[in-house]
C-alpha cells in the first residue's frame, strides 16, 4: 500500500489535467484512508504481457487439484505454464460456416465433480466471423450448455438449455423467440455459481419483444436487456434441467439500455445479490443528463424472483457512478464480497470512460460498497495519452487456491480497442 501511495502522489499533478480538483480529493481521502486503516488489499505484483494469459477466464478442473482450464489450454501447476490440451470432442466440426460456438463462462460444480461451460450460439450460415458483434446476433444468440465429468479432459454433450416443458429450441423461454429476439451471456462478469442447495445459476440478458412481436428499444439506446438468472437442477444422464427467474427489468426513463450483463454472488444467508450494467447514451444524441450507474437487485427465494433494480450505493447513501461496463461480484474464500468495475466521480458518457478500474469491498448486511476499502487498480496514466482512447474491461477474476490471492487479468485497449496490452495482476486480501 506505502508503493501505490507513493505512486499516486508522483502521477497526481498530470491526473489533474482530466479529472480536475474533485478527482484528486477523492482519491487522496481513499488512498489515505487505505494507507492508515485498511491493509485488507494489496497489490501485489502487476505483470504486462503482449498476449492473452491463458489465466483469463480459467477454471480448476476438480476438487483437490491445482490443474486449470483455459479453453484449449490446460495448466497442471496452478498456472505457472500451459500446454494445448484441446478437450475432446470438438463440437465446432462439422457445423456449417457462419455458425458460431464461443465459450463465455465456466464453472465447477464442486460437490459433484463436474465441469459445466456455458456458450452463446449463433445458426446463421454465412455470417461474416469477422464481425465481432454482428446486429443480427440481438434476434439470433441462444445458449448452450457443456459438461465434463473427468476434470476437464472430455465434454459429454453440446445441448441448447431450453427450459423444461412446452418449450422448443425456437422458444427456449417464455418471451424468448430465437430469430426475433436474443438471450446471451454479455461478458465474462456473468459468471455461473452453484448454491448450497445444489442449484445451478447462470446470471444471463435476453432482448425484448414489443406490442407487435419485433425488438424493441424503449430507451433509444444501443441495445435493450432484461437480466435474467436461469436456474438449473441435476438429472440422469449429467444433464441439467432448466428454467428462467423471472425477469429483472430496468426502467427505460433511468437506464437507456436495461439492465445488461448481470454478474452474482450468494450469501451467507441463502439471498442472492445481482449487479447489472446501465447506460445513460441514447442513440443520436450527445446529451448525458441521465446519471450513470451500476444497477443493484435482490432474490430471497433461490433466485425465482427479484427486487426492483436499484442505485448501487456506498455506505453512505451516496450512488456511484459507473459507465456502461461490465463489473463483477467476486466471493473470497473468506466469506468476503467484492465489487470490481469502472468507477468514476462525475458523471460519465454511456460506456466511457472506462477507467479507473477499481475493487472495493461490499458490505453482505446493507450490501452497500465500503468506501474505505476503494483500491485504484489501473487507470489513465500521462502516456497512455499518445496511444488513443484507453479502455480498462473485459476482465475475469480467480481465486489462486493454494495462494488465496485474487488474480485479475485484463486487457488494456487503446484507440477504441484498436491496439491492447494484457495485465496479470495478483491482489492479497487478509
Amino acid at each position: 500500500m506505502d508503493s501505490l501511495y507513493f505512486n499516486y502522489m508522483v502521477i497526481r499533478k498530470k491526473m489533474c489535467l482530466r479529472f480536475g480538483t474533485l478527482f484528486l480529493i477523492f482519491l487522496t481521502l481513499n488512498l489515505q484512508a487505505q494507507h492508515k486503516h485498511n491493509a485488507a488489499l494489496k497489490i501485489l505484483s502487476r505483470k504486462v504481457s503482449k498476449d492473452m494469459p491463458h489465466l483469463h477466464g480459467s477454471v480448476y478442473t476438480g476438487n483437490h487439484t491445482l490443474n486449470l482450464r483455459s479453453g484449449d489450454f490446460i495448466s497442471r501447476d496452478n498456472g505457472k505454464s500451459w500446454e494445448n490440451s484441446p478437450m475432446t470432442p470438438d463440437f465446432s466440426l462439422g457445423l456449417p460456416f457462419g455458425f458460431r460456438r464461443d465459450l463465455m463462462v465456466s464453472v465447477l460444480d464442486t460437490p459433484r465433480q463436474k465441469m459445466i461451460a456455458i456458450l452463446n450460439a449463433l445458426d446463421l450460415e454465412n455470417l461474416n466471423p469477422g464481425i465481432r458483434e454482428p446486429p443480427i446476433a440481438q434476434k439470433s444468440y441462444y445458449l448452450r450448455y457443456r459438461v465434463s465429468d473427468d476434470e476437464g479432459k472430455t465434454w459429454k454433450f453440446d445441448q441448447p438449455i431450453i427450459q423444461q416443458g412446452n418449450f422448443t429450441a425456437k422458444n427456449p423461454f417464455s418471451g424468448v423467440f430465437i430469430g426475433k429476439n436474443a438471450i446471451y451471456i454479455g461478458d465474462r462478469g456473468s459468471r455461473p455459481l452453484v448454491t448450497k442447495n445444489g442449484k445451478i445459476l447462470v446470471p444471463a440478458q435476453t432482448t425484448i419483444l414489443g406490442a407487435d412481436s419485433e425488438l424493441s428499444n424503449p430507451g433509444n439506446g444501443h441495445t435493450y436487456t432484461d437480466a435474467v438468472v436461469l436456474i438449473g437442477s441435476w438429472v440422469k444422464d449429467n444433464s441439467i434441467a432448466w428454467e428462467m427467474s423471472a425477469r429483472i427489468t430496468g426502467d427505460p426513463e433511468r437506464s437507456t439500455r436495461g439492465m445488461i450483463e448481470p454478474t452474482l454472488i450468494a450469501l451467507n444467508n441463502g439471498h442472492l445479490v445481482v449487479v447489472m450494467r446501465g447506460s445513460n447514451e441514447q442513440k443520436g444524441s450527445k446529451n448525458y443528463t441521465l446519471p450513470g450507474y451500476k444497477w443493484l437487485s435482490v432474490s430471497k427465494d433461490e433466485g425465482k424472483h427479484w427486487s426492483k433494480p436499484e442505485p448501487l450505493r456506498f455506505e453512505n447513501g451516496r450512488e456511484i457512478y459507473s459507465p456502461s461496463s461490465m463489473s463483477t461480484l467476486f466471493k473470497h474464500s473468506s466469506g468476503r464480497c467484492f465489487w470490481i468495475g469502472n468507477m468514476t466521480t462525475e458523471n460519465n458518457e454511456g460506456n466511457l470512460p472506462r477507467w479507473p478500474l477499481v475493487c472495493i469491498e461490499m458490505n453482505t448486511k446493507n450490501l452497500r460498497l465500503k468506501e474505505s476499502t476503494l483500491l485504484v487498480l489501473d487507470t489513465r496514466q500521462e502516456e497512455d495519452k499518445l496511444k488513443g482512447r484507453l479502455d480498462i474491461s473485459h476482465f475475469s477474476v480467480i481465486e489462486d487456491r493454494k495462494t488465496k490471492e485474487m488474480i485479475i487479468t485484463y486487457p488494456r485497449s487503446y484507440n477504441a480497442y484498436k491496439l491492447q496490452e494484457w495485465i496479470t495482476m495478483h491482489i492479497k486480501v487478509d
